[in-house]
């Protein structure tokens, strides 16, 4: 048994061995970015040429475009269209280790991903003929965590916005600026019962409360009521003022009038101060209630409105442009004659306002690069979403419109499935971030977790989202090299059956069947993804989760983001 405990220590030390060499390159990638705009526009790549490349990529080429392919030359400058970005193939069975590979035969040229699920490829990319060798394209893989690390380091270094919204507009924005109270927290000495104020040992003698309100006592909302003489007593209700020299106030039903003698007389034990709340309790004016970056939920507007807000500091939401690529796409009925519903088009959108973002509705471009130039090069969003297009067929513009435009590269392809052909580049001269989607829904879905989600976290000025690891009920496989993700269910073991009770309560996930690149049925029924090693996992073996935003359900998160 002890076996475990250390085995999952060493794989605890070489997964942070891991994270701090992914964090180096993160760092060196995000200055090789940041440095173009002094420079000429180029198309930058994030990975390094592996053995037996040239010492510079044709794809960081800085220099004008000589019209040579990758093989001879640099390759397509700012100005130029030509040349082909490295394949990448999306392979469900697993056997690609995330670099490109040659056209496998009888496979078809002009075969291309749909948006929609059941297109049977199970590839998120195409081939195209004439293409460079894949053996001059080859490139490392952005590792996964290094791929979302990445894009938070993007989100967060974005120059910061800020606006002042009345209080009923800010749900589910982030504060841009810690949160101090205005006043103290109650303002005065309150009661918190409705009953009786008295002072000094009892019986009391019972009075109309001068300065109160008559035979109601002392109500809340009134002015500053008498001091109470020692040995009195009066009404008083919940919130209202408690009078000079009051000693404790006793609830209606632990005490006993008797009207005859005009007396009031405890049935409990009466303790000074009790059931009186002191100002200043909750907190004094000037201490900081929340910290900058918290989302101003329902709680958080309430707790502003008691510290005197009537306006607030918040982060704007990042706006977002979807752009759903594909001519193959239809947008209502059943598909026909080679043409598939658009999946992603309905989904986008209201997952992107889940996650904070105000978004466009989506744009339908069909595999039309000039469109395409036009949309990126016009969008004044802080981010745009392109669905598919992303690997090098002939009607994937993508790469060829980010290289012509001198966008920079900041990950290209990440070794992760599904989803291996996404993409995350900087628009030039400090224009909007692009994330590129692969076509295929599911693999749509793990782009978005892996570079949207981190990136919007990071603009909206919200703190990244702790990972948390959970037990995996059943075996999952993995991928021979790549980070696989998984959706999965969240259970807690029950003792029925079992005929014990031992385990009963622990919390496991279940891996969901219909997890292909092109399937979105796993992915409806999950309440998240678990990040699988390369390799896979046994059961037993704690795993990372990616929580969808709407897991933790509540009544108000879409009228928060629409």
């Amino acid at each position: 048994m002890a076996e475990v405990p250390r085995a999952a220590d060493a794989t605890r030390a070489a997964e942070q061995a891991r994270a701090a060499e992914e964090d180096r390159a993160v760092d060196q990638a995000l200055a090789l970015v940041a440095g173009q705009s002094s420079r000429e526009p180029r198309f930058v790549a994030q990975s390094q040429p592996q053995v037996g490349d040239s010492a510079q990529s044709p794809w960081q080429s800085t220099g004008p475009s000589s019209g040579q392919s990758p093989e001879h030359g640099p390759g397509p400058s700012a100005g130029s269209s030509g040349g082909t970005p490295r394949q990448v193939s999306d392979h469900s069975s697993g056997h690609s280790s995330g670099h490109s590979a040659a056209p496998s035969p009888g496979h078809s040229p002009d075969q291309k991903p749909g948006n929609g699920p059941g297109n049977g490829s199970g590839h998120d990319s195409g081939r195209s003929s004439g293409q460079a060798p894949a053996r001059d394209r080859r490139r490392q893989a952005t590792a996964w965590r290094e791929a979302r690390a990445l894009a938070a380091r993007a989100g967060r270094g974005a120059a910061p916005r800020t606006q002042r919204l009345p209080l009923d507009r800010t749900l589910g924005h982030v504060l841009a600026e810690p949160l101090a109270a205005l006043t103290d927290l109650p303002s005065f000495d309150t009661s918190a019962m409705d009953g009786w104020v008295v002072a000094g040992p009892g019986p009391w003698a019972l009075g109309k409360g001068e300065g109160g309100s008559g035979d109601l006592g002392i109500l809340a909302g009134h002015s500053t009521p008498a001091p109470l003489p020692d040995g009195d007593g009066v009404r008083i209700a919940t919130g209202a003022r408690i009078p000079a020299n009051a000693t404790a106030v006793i609830r209606s039903e632990h005490a006993h009038v008797d009207e005859a003698k005009g007396l009031l007389y405890a049935q409990r034990q009466v303790v000074p101060g009790q059931d009186i709340r002191p100002r200043g309790q909750e907190c004094r004016s000037g201490d900081q209630l929340l910290p900058a970056g918290t989302l101003v939920t329902p709680a958080v507007l309430g707790l502003s409105a008691a510290a005197g807000y009537d306006e607030l500091v918040t982060v704007p939401r990042p706006r977002v442009d979807v752009l759903v690529l594909g001519d193959e796409l239809l947008t209502a009925g059943l598909p026909h004659d080679g043409l598939i519903r658009d999946a992603l088009g309905p989904m986008i959108g209201p997952w992107l306002r889940a996650l904070g973002a105000e978004v466009s509705a989506p744009r339908r471009l069909g595999d039309d690069a000039e469109a395409l130039q036009h949309a990126l090069t016009t969008s004044e969003a802080d981010l745009v979403i392109t669905t598919g297009g992303t690997a090098a067929g002939p009607v994937d513009h993508v790469h060829p419109v980010l290289a012509k435009i001198g966008a920079g590269l900041l990950v290209d392809g990440v070794a992760v499935r599904p989803g291996h052909p996404m993409l995350l580049a900087r628009l030039p001269s400090g224009g909007p971030y692009l994330v590129g989607l692969p076509g295929n829904p599911l693999a749509a879905v793990s782009g978005l977790l892996t570079l949207a989600e981190p990136l919007l976290r990071g603009l909206a000025g919200r703190a990244p989202e702790e990972p948390y690891r959970v037990v995996v009920r059943d075996e999952v496989h993995g991928h021979p090299h790549d980070t696989r993700l998984v959706p999965v269910v969240h259970r807690v073991r029950s003792a029925e059956g079992t005929g014990s009770a031992a385990g009963a309560g622990v919390e496991h996930v279940v891996p969901l069947h219909y997890n292909g690149p092109a399937m979105l049925r796993g992915i409806a029924a999950a309440d998240g993804l678990a990040v699988v090693p390369p390799g896979g996992v046994r059961s037993g073996t704690e795993v990372e989760i990616l929580d969808l935003p709407w897991a933790p359900a509540t009544p108000w998160t879409e009228g928060c983001f629409t």
